[in-house]
């Protein structure tokens, strides 16, 4: 038994329903009912009486949730208590951090982090790939968020999301261009993608360039360098209708009325963004952070 186990299990009864506790917890639905299932296959009883309005728990259940209440409370005081003898409880933690994160992927590890090192300090940074992978080998970052995975072992490396992209496009175009279950890739050609450097993020930029082209898109000249592709750029180009865009689901920026989000057919394109720390590193800092990352099946 492990304790994300009972911390899953609590929140599910507090919410009395597993979609609730599932966006709680920021880990996909099928993946926290494997979690309750396996709690309990392991103590051989009965936690939770499921019906069409949600869940509540047995009266075993009911126990399980004072003592595991009690537990965690333990553990967090305790991970507080040490962390004062810790010489590295307090400093600044230096997080590199993409551009187009999902809205709710830090609050977790941020959330565990100022509990068990309340001392510490974040201090995040907006660069690309390239630019964090130079700051980590630099000894400039301590966690970066990569679109890459870098090779060799003297990184550390966790997958913390995936994200299945779409496409923005004019609201007149993407009417024209949708089917029932979103738009063909290769209905886009024609367009000019509104791209990034290849500079910022090599591995990414071939992987995804290779998907465009395999869809039989042209995909134009190369974006000048040093260009950052925020929100402003995309919406600008594809709302003067020959442009597309990428972007992922649930995309924070709001879209004027005359920009619509498209999901694309079978799901080509999947963004995958990596947690990333020297090997070598031994602050309790980094560790705290890293584990409270959800489960990258969620997106």
């Amino acid at each position: 038994m492990e304790l994300r186990e009972l911390r899953a299990f609590v929140v599910v009864a507090e919410e009395g329903g597993m979609s609730a506790a599932a966006r709680r917890l920021h880990i996909s639905q099928p993946a926290l009912s494997q979690t309750v299932n396996a709690l309990e296959r392991q103590l051989g009883v009965k936690l939770l009486v499921r019906s069409s309005t949600g869940v509540s728990p047995t009266e075993a259940g009911t126990t399980l949730v004072g003592e595991a209440r009690a537990l965690l409370a333990r553990h967090d005081h305790l991970l507080r208590t040490m962390g004062r003898y810790s010489g590295e409880a307090g400093g600044v933690l230096r997080l590199g951090i993409p551009l187009e994160l999902p809205s709710d992927l830090l609050g977790p590890p941020l959330e565990r982090l100022a509990l068990a090192c309340p001392e510490t300090r974040v201090q995040a940074l907006h660069l690309s790939t390239a630019a964090q992978q130079a700051a980590l080998q630099a000894g400039e970052l301590d966690v970066a968020l990569l679109r890459e995975r870098p090779p060799g072992r003297e990184f550390d490396a966790m997958l913390v999301v995936r994200e299945r992209l779409g496409v923005l496009l004019s609201a007149d175009q993407a009417a024209e261009l949708r089917g029932p279950d979103g738009i063909h890739l290769e209905a886009l050609a024609g367009l000019t993608w509104v791209s990034f450097p290849r500079s910022g993020s090599p591995a990414w930029f071939d992987e995804l360039t290779a998907i465009l082209r395999s869809h039989g898109l042209d995909l134009g000249p190369p974006a000048p360098e040093g260009q950052a592709l925020i929100a402003e750029v995309k919406l600008a180009a594809v709302s003067a209708g020959q442009s597309f865009a990428l972007a992922p689901p649930h995309w924070s920026q709001p879209l004027p009325e005359n920009v619509a989000w498209s999901p694309l057919v079978g799901h080509p394109l999947v963004r995958r963004t990596w947690a990333v720390w020297p090997a070598a590193s031994r602050r309790r800092a980094v560790a705290v952070f890293v584990s409270g990352f959800a489960d990258p099946g969620a997106a």
